[in-house]
């Protein structure tokens, strides 16, 4: 396990959204994480911040869109989020069913 300091960098921010209010229902929460963590990196740090069991990492990488700006092609950030099921009978408080 690498120590505290690092799997401080590992969360970026809760999602917040419709679907993620969806899955908050099945004791899975949504994370923006960083584009170097591994699954047991992400794992260590919700169990460590919260204070939870994780049952389940799932990973997945958004692309980002192209965008124009004044005939100027740009392009937005790729992002990693990580579905984080959570063992029965805990959950994080303040978000989702309690």
């Amino acid at each position: 396990m690498k120590d505290a300091k690092d799997l401080y960098r590992v969360i970026r921010s809760l999602k917040v959204s419709e679907k993620a209010a969806r899955e908050n229902e099945r004791n899975t929460f949504v994370f923006e994480v960083s584009p170097a963590a591994t699954k047991r990196d992400i794992q260590d740090s919700v169990e460590l911040f919260f204070n939870v069991k994780v049952r389940r990492v799932s990973t997945l990488i958004t692309k980002g869109k192209k965008k124009h700006f004044r005939g100027v092609v740009g392009k937005r950030n790729d992002t990693k989020k990580a579905y984080v099921t959570l063992a029965d009978g805990y959950s994080i408080e303040g978000f989702g069913a309690e």
